[in-house]
């Protein structure tokens, strides 16, 4: 989980990422988010606001920490939803936070089968 809560503080940093609820719907309603940090105890409403809508909209969920662990780790209050935005939406400039992950567990992988 640490790695992701990496990604999404380069992601902060970067201006990638949309933080909470409202925000995050909002931005998948445009077609502008392109994969979905889920908090571990999201609440019933993020679920029903933010995680059907990525679902039916094709949008990767990764499932994170607990939201105050996402919160601490941007400097927020606990967060519950973070989006990856399109740099440009409709364009592929952006590299999903899903895709990092699987890269990372590749490398680490090959790290661990070099050093056994």
């Amino acid at each position: 989980m640490s790695d992701v809560l990496g990604l999404l503080g380069l992601g902060l940093r970067g201006r990638l990422v949309v933080l909470g609820v409202d925000a995050v719907r909002k931005e998948l309603q445009s077609g502008a988010v392109r994969c979905v940090v889920v908090a571990a105890d999201a609440s019933p409403r993020a679920v029903e606001k933010v995680v059907r809508l990525a679902a039916g909209r094709g949008v990767p969920l990764v499932p994170g920490p607990d939201a105050a662990a996402i919160g601490e780790r941007l400097g927020r209050p606990p967060v519950m939803v973070v989006g990856e935005a399109d740099t440009v939406p409709g364009t592929r400039l952006a590299v999903p936070v899903a895709d990092l992950l699987q890269q990372l567990e590749r490398l680490l992988a090959a790290i661990a089968s070099v050093l056994s």
